[in-house]
């Protein structure tokens, strides 16, 4: 018989996460914390619980581009070493407190250099906080028992901002600290009017040196986005992607037939990073029950299940798998099915991803379930 799918039993299995941003999971104490210690003036209130209040509801207007603007106060608390230190250590220490054993967390080096650092401090910096922090988070399973005992190892992705200039010179960070934690390389920020192609160079460079890298594409802009990002820059996986379903016709007997383009993605594998939450506050979904990843499982494409941003979204990996649940009645098959994705989707060897996999996800889940379902 299978275990009961509840949050606690949901937060002690292993999970994957491939789209989490820095500066958008902050914990909200830290925020009102680091402000006064920096004398940033601009909070909207120093008191914590009414800080996460506010993040949640002002991302919660349907907006991309007011979503974003959310961004101004974490990242403007978020300037110095031992800011970016601290924030990546809370970060490495809550994911692991959430299950998580294999995360890839992204920030843009460009926006930390207010006060003067340089990018390869602000690199340096969150490299050490995700090191200290993973090591704190270990010590503490191995004291108490803590996250069911697992370990977290967590990939850097170094992103840069669309509607800058900079992407060419973010690259080349990336793959100079690509044997240090850095596993690959993102483009974020609107989407409109800002194409992936923009930035065209700095995805050449990457793949010239053999380098990973994802694209946020079709989250507030639909398939043209995700045409450019895959078939003129070469993306690896997709951030977001959820408009991939214009390109998807539903008959009212429920059968789907897919364009050409719909087609190329499931055909080819191309990981979509999916974020439930995010979606709906950002105007991509009307609700996580019409959330496309619903169908997308349902057609077999490479959907996998991210945070995007835990303070905006007020959310975890455990409370969006629990969504999925509440919303489409999967089950632990569905869930192990979701994070075996992310885990063959990673920017990491082949063997580590195996590992991970063979080891330490899917010994999990068949202890859970009857008989574990395969993967595809």
């Amino acid at each position: 018989m299978q275990h009961a799918l509840d949050e606690v039993s949901i937060r002690r299995v292993p999970k994957v996460l491939l789209h989490d941003h820095l500066d958008g999971g902050v914990r909200p104490a830290t925020v009102a914390d680091l402000a006064a210690q920096v004398g940033y003036p601009d909070l909207p209130t120093s008191d914590p619980a009414e800080l996460a209040a506010w993040f949640r509801d002002a991302a919660g207007s349907g907006s991309l581009e007011r979503y974003l603007e959310t961004f101004v106060h974490t990242v403007g608390v978020m300037q110095t070493r031992q800011a970016l230190k601290r924030v990546a250590g809370e970060c490495a220490v809550d994911l692991t407190r959430d299950g998580v054993v294999y995360a890839e967390v992204r920030f843009a080096p460009e926006l930390h250099v207010d006060r003067g650092l340089e990018l390869t401090d602000v690199v340096e910096a969150v490299l050490a906080g995700f090191a200290a922090g993973a090591a704190e988070a270990a010590t503490a399973a191995d004291t108490s028992g803590g996250g069911d005992g697992h370990r977290i190892r967590i990939g850097v992705l170094l992103t840069a901002m669309r509607h800058a200039a900079r992407s060419r010179e973010i690259a080349e960070l990336a793959i100079t600290y690509r044997d240090r934690g850095v596993v690959g390389f993102d483009i974020a920020g609107a989407e409109a009017g800002f194409p992936p192609t923009r930035h065209l160079d700095a995805f050449e460079y990457m793949r010239r040196e053999n380098g990973h890298f994802t694209i946020h594409a079709g989250e507030a802009f639909g398939l043209p986005s995700i045409w450019e990002a895959l078939q003129w820059c070469g993306a690896d996986r997709l951030g977001h992607g959820v408009r991939i379903v214009d390109d998807i016709t539903v008959d009212d007997d429920g059968t789907a037939t897919l364009g050409r383009l719909a087609a190329y993605v499931r055909d080819k594998r191309i990981p979509l990073e999916m974020c439930p939450s995010s979606n709906v506050q950002t105007g991509a979904a009307a609700s996580i029950a019409e959330h496309p990843m619903g169908l997308l499982r349902r057609l077999g494409f490479r959907v996998t299940v991210n945070t995007d941003n835990r303070l905006m979204s007020d959310c975890s990996m455990t409370s969006e798998m629990l969504a999925l649940v509440d919303a489409f009645g999967y089950d632990w098959q569905d869930l192990q099915w979701l994070t075996v994705n992310a885990m063959k989707s990673a920017f990491l060897p082949f063997d580590e991803r195996l590992r991970l996999i063979n080891d330490v996800i899917k010994p999990a889940y068949a202890a859970l379930i009857e008989s574990p379902a395969s993967s595809g």
